[in-house]
């Protein structure tokens, strides 16, 4: 498309950044002995690594440019000994120290990455390194601190990795993994930036050595202190079954991601073999690889469409240490640094803009990224379904991106009509509003049974002391006059509301009426829930007591009516007063639904 013509990119890190990467941890041309960096038996000598980390002269701040300079040929040494190893000699020397990860074999695969000169693998492999080795120090620190820092580099900077490794080891960390001002190899892939031939794969064979290093130390600090390292459960993918709403992939959409990827704009050259990677993956069956190489490459893709669509093109690039990188929180954001609109979500449009944050931002959604980037989630059990959902969605993105002369045979079959059409008609499922919803449902769906259900006999002893309580009566009249108010906003509403006689005054169907009226209320709020912006400050305050008023009596219901304490008279009273409050707020029109501008009669409610 025109927003993505020009020059053509052959990288996307800045000029100081691709030096720092590419160049400057080859300038000095000295070898480096491997006996004094690992001994015979695999033990990492860490002297002589720590040994080439600088300083800045003011104290202990890393100097990194210097540091990633002198520690090139020690990479170097590393990467020729890794090559010079075959597969059996590798796992024989090495695995025994990756077994205090929770993942030890995936180790061997990074090694048949190396050895097999695949770039983008490489660089997979990295990926899948650096979260795996995330998840493990946060284990470790967890042997000392009470709460793991979300951010890997106040991981590696913290007091309780420094007392069983040593600052010298998470030093030398920090300049591979934990700092912009570093290699930062980590935060270059997992957002895109690094294309694979940006990522020498010396690197990848010296992350391989130091993990194995701090298996070892750690030996020692477990050793002395008689601790046990244990393994965090890894977490589940929450809400996914909510944003599946692709058919999933054939054959067919397999074809085409591979046809469009070669004809999209939206791909940069640099980073095809990332994409075709992805597809391999697929069809293997590695479906964690797959989506992490479709979020860095959609990540990517997507800075260069918000850099151009808002005219900032600098913001393509990975900044310099002193500022911050355009990453998705920035991309998906509505507004630009410095207060401006951004461009990009009218662009993409709702639908699209939806199903990105349904999958990466919303807390209630399974935020796929945060969850592989900081390795909560089990690779070896990943949701195919997950995997599937992403990959359709990129299809739909490069057709977007795509002249129309240049697929129109692809475009024009009924299948990826009917994907287009699902993208396009996407609505966000892990909204808040939308988990509401889900619990409004839900709990209809469990007041509709109450009917059905046999009553112990006290409660029905309960029921005919009851029957003359005037606060039961009064609870009734409420219920009645409250529901004849809110079912006039119920869009096109047959709701029926019981005689004068009102509904029977035993504890359980009264307080199952009660609550029918608050779900009932909550749903017509939620409908209508745009029309908070048309309160003012002060109303909005109130308005938030006024739910936090019935949150407190759904709350102390629950209490009052558990199996234990079965006090029925505190809950009709407590009945009693909220409807009396519900009542007052809707005489004096102070609901949502009472300011929208479109009466519930004209609103899509489906």
């Amino acid at each position: 498309m025109e927003i993505l013509t020009g020059d053509p990119i052959t990288t996307c890190l800045s000029p100081l950044v691709h030096d720092l990467i590419c160049n400057l941890g080859f300038e000095l041309r000295e070898k480096c002995d491997i006996d004094s960096i690992v001994t015979q038996n695999g033990e990492v000598l860490w002297k002589a690594i720590t040994d080439r980390v600088r300083y800045a002269e003011s104290g202990r701040s890393l100097d990194y440019r210097e540091s990633v300079r002198l520690l090139g040929p020690v990479c170097e040494a590393i990467h020729l000994h890794t090559l010079s190893l075959t597969r059996a000699q590798f796992e024989m020397k090495y695995s025994p120290w990756f077994q205090w990860t929770a993942y030890p074999e995936l180790f061997l695969e990074i090694f048949d990455a190396l050895e097999g000169l695949h770039s983008a693998a490489i660089s997979l492999g990295v990926m899948k390194l650096t979260s795996c080795l995330e998840r493990a120090l946060g284990d470790v620190f967890l042997l000392i601190g009470k709460e793991c820092p979300f951010l890997l580099r106040d991981l590696l900077a913290s007091a309780e990795l420094a007392q069983v490794f040593g600052h010298a080891a998470m030093d030398v960390l920090k300049v591979f993994i934990g700092s912009p001002c570093g290699l930062n190899l980590r935060n270059i892939l997992w957002h895109g930036f690094a294309a694979p031939q940006d990522i020498p794969p010396k690197y990848c064979s010296a992350m391989l050595l130091l993990t194995a290093g701090l298996g070892q130390l750690l030996k020692s600090y477990l050793h002395q202190t008689k601790v046990t390292l244990a393994h965090r459960p890894f977490v589940t993918l929450t809400n996914l079954e909510d944003v599946i709403v692709f058919p999933g992939v054939t054959y067919e959409v397999l074809s085409a991601v591979e046809n469009t990827t070669m004809n999209s704009a939206f791909v940069l050259k640099a980073m095809l073999p990332y994409w075709e990677l992805a597809v391999a993956k697929f069809k293997a069956h590695r479906f964690a690889d797959c989506t992490m190489l479709l979020l860095s490459q959609l990540e990517a893709g997507l800075r260069r469409v918000f850099a151009a669509i808002n005219k900032c093109p600098a913001r393509l690039l990975t900044a310099e240490s002193t500022i911050l990188y355009t990453t998705f929180d920035e991309i998906l954001a509505k507004h630009l640094n410095d207060g401006s609109i951004s461009r990009l979500p009218h662009f993409l449009g709702e639908p699209a803009m939806e199903f990105l944050w349904d999958f990466l931002n919303y807390q209630e959604g399974p935020r796929i990224r945060d969850r592989l980037s900081h390795g909560e989630i089990n690779l070896r059990e990943f949701p195919r379904e997950a995997a599937s959902q992403l990959l359709t969605f990129s299809l739909v993105l490069l057709l977007r991106f795509t002249e129309e002369d240049t697929l129109s045979e692809l475009k024009e079959e009924a299948g990826i009509q009917l994907l287009v059409s699902l993208a396009e008609g996407y609505r966000s499922r892990c909204h808040p509003a939308f988990q509401l919803q889900k619990q409004v449902l839900s709990c209809e769906e469990s007041l509709r049974m109450w009917d059905v259900l046999p009553l112990p006999e006290e409660p029905r002893q309960e029921a005919a002391r009851l029957e003359d309580n005037s606060e039961a009566h009064a609870c009734n009249s409420l219920i009645s006059k409250i529901l004849c108010e809110l079912c006039r906003h119920v869009p096109g509403s047959t709701c029926a509301v019981g005689g004068s006689d009102g509904l029977p005054p035993e504890s359980v169907r009264l307080l199952s009426a009660g609550l029918y009226l608050v779900l009932l209320l909550l749903a017509l709020e939620l409908v209508s829930v745009h029309a908070v912006l048309g309160k003012s400050t002060p109303e909005r305050q109130h308005y938030l007591r006024f739910l936090k008023l019935i949150l407190q009596y759904t709350e102390n219901l629950a209490a009052y009516t558990n199996q234990e304490k079965n006090k029925w008279n505190e809950a009709v009273s407590l009945t009693h007063a909220v409807l009396l409050r519900i009542w007052t707020c809707s005489e004096k029109k102070q609901m949502l639904l009472h300011l929208a501008k479109n009466s519930t009669n004209q609103v899509d409610t489906s």
